[in-house]
């Protein structure tokens, strides 16, 4: 017999929204942390641009990529919490690489890390639209969850910075000195997933689906559409690993001011995700359909296309307006278009429709990271920006024809 998600409070919805954020924080603590310093340190051991363009594309390509079987699996089996467990259990792999500097050691933990992510977002999500969507939106639902997720990733390169700081150095000492400090919110994280599950009435929240409910219905035309947007409008997007890469290489800036520099960005993040998703739900009010908060993703080609013509340059404000607007981007990828996901599919396929979703948002960081990261090793920033302009220009067509297929679908 199935359960209901029915009658949920707002207040009892925006605890539950609550506890994943502050487990959200103490994850993004840990893998932003390293996130902001790794192409520094990898330029450090003498690795190119190309190999560093790759290997974080691989990595963000399995992180998303495999989301596609763990939410076909959590839709069948039910078992969130376990995916939960095991996939923030792997990020013990990013505390490890203050202990080697070999890079196919380094190769093995960032791949671990990123399966990791893999296992643990579809169930996460499923859990947060469905508290969400009859309550206090799925808008503000993914933009708290990005807020609280940011504080972490404020937080986390903090770290390295005052590890630079107070060295007075940036040498492979000090970067690895900093991994091994993030040992400890990895275990406060830990520790605090075990709290969520022995005090998150799991049951309550997610409906029981039944092996026919599972293969009774299919994903609307509308979705492919929506993924194919969301793929060009990713494909586009200029990868950190390369902007730091970038202002590493060129000694453009200090690696505490780089890792300084990600931080902003991660503020501008979190103040997006708060004021774009309370946007999306009032859209969504306003126009009196549930798809109504799709027309505010219209912007994100435009914007996105923005930023290789300023983070690559060599001007200081040109670069912080460039990480500026990659901050408002990220807000945006992180909560609306998470949040359109909830609204143009059945709850019994949404795992399901989370995996595909990710599984070609993270085709388009692959191929996107790696070709820029080739084009970068080749000097070649102009075509960076044709190519950037080219595939953005083909999210915006497709944008066109979303609308116009949601106004027959829903």
């Amino acid at each position: 017999m199935n359960r209901k998600i029915v009658n949920h409070s707002s207040k009892t919805a925006i605890r539950v929204i609550i506890i994943f954020g502050i487990i959200s924080l103490l994850e993004d603590m840990v893998y932003e942390s390293a996130r902001s310093a790794n192409s520094q340190y990898f330029e450090l051991i003498g690795i190119n641009a190309a190999q560093v363009g790759l290997v974080f594309g691989i990595g963000e390509f399995l992180g998303y990529f495999l989301r596609l079987i763990a939410g076909i699996l959590s839709d069948k089996t039910g078992k969130h919490w376990l995916f939960i467990f095991i996939g923030y259990g792997m990020l013990i792999a990013v505390p490890l690489m203050g202990l080697t500097t070999n890079w196919n050691f380094l190769v093995v933990l960032i791949l671990v890390e990123r399966i990791g992510k893999s296992l643990r977002n579809p169930a996460k999500d499923t859990i947060l639209s469905a508290v969400a969507e009859n309550q206090v939106g799925t808008g503000f639902a993914f933009g708290l969850q990005e807020a609280l997720d940011q504080l972490g990733a404020f937080a986390g390169p903090l770290i390295f910075t005052l590890v630079f700081y107070l060295s007075k150095n940036s040498e492979i000492a000090e970067y690895q000195l900093g991994y091994k400090v993030l040992m400890i919110p990895f275990v406060a994280l830990m520790l605090f997933v075990t709290f969520a599950y022995l005090q998150t009435e799991r049951e309550k929240l997610i409906p029981v689906i039944k092996q026919r409910q599972f293969q009774s219905e299919s994903l609307r035309p509308t979705f492919w559409i929506y993924t194919a947007f969301t793929f060009f409008c990713t494909l586009g997007f200029l990868n950190f690993s390369i902007i730091g890469y970038h202002l590493k290489a060129n000694r453009l800036l200090s690696d505490g001011n780089i890792t300084l520099l990600y931080s902003v960005a991660m503020i501008v993040d979190a103040i997006t995700a708060i004021i774009i998703g309370r946007a999306y739900d009032q859209m969504k009010r306003r126009i009196g359909t549930k798809t109504g908060g799709l027309a505010v993703l219209g912007a994100i080609p435009a914007i996105t296309l923005l930023i290789p013509f300023l983070a690559l340059g060599t001007s200081t404000t040109m670069i912080i307006l460039g990480m500026i607007i990659f901050g408002i981007i990220i807000g945006v990828h992180e909560t609306i278009m998470r949040s359109a996901i909830a609204d143009i599919t059945p709850f019994n396929k949404r795992g399901t429709s989370y995996g595909i979703f990710n599984a070609c948002y993270g085709l388009a960081l692959l191929g996107g990271s790696a070709f820029t990261g080739y084009l970068y090793n080749l000097n070649q920033l102009g075509a960076i920006k044709i190519f950037t302009c080219a595939v953005e220009l083909i999210a915006l067509f497709l944008y066109v024809k979303m609308n116009q297929m949601v106004k027959n679908d829903y």
